[in-house]
């Protein structure tokens, strides 16, 4: 006999109104109401679709202000940096700043 993932029902007893919020919090997530509940209960963040949106949104970011002070850092290296990239520059760590801190705050709250 094959060994299957999820071998193991529960009978689950709720009210009208609990298992109405159940069915559309599962359909507002994507899920079916078995994956919706077994996220619940796992209680990762990286299986929240938004927290894993969030994380690739960052990364993006990060990757595209890494290549702007790259491109600074060459200008200042070939001396050719000048007073507004280094404002650039500041500006550009302060936006990184925000985008971390921001990812922070709400993964930190899940």
């Amino acid at each position: 006999m094959e060994k299957r993932q999820h071998s193991i029902s529960k009978l689950l007893r709720m009210t009208p109104e609990e298992a109405k919020l159940l069915e559309e919090k599962a359909k507002q997530a994507g899920m079916t109401e078995s994956q919706y509940l077994r996220l619940m209960i796992s209680q990762k963040p990286n299986d929240y679709p938004e927290v894993r949106q969030l994380l690739r949104d960052l990364i993006n970011e990060v990757n595209r202000i890494g290549v702007n002070i790259n491109q600074i850092t060459h200008n200042h290296n070939a001396e050719l940096y000048s007073k507004d990239d280094k404002e650039r520059l500041i500006a550009y760590m302060r936006k990184l700043n925000v985008a971390v801190a921001k990812v922070v705050d709400i993964v930190g709250n899940q």
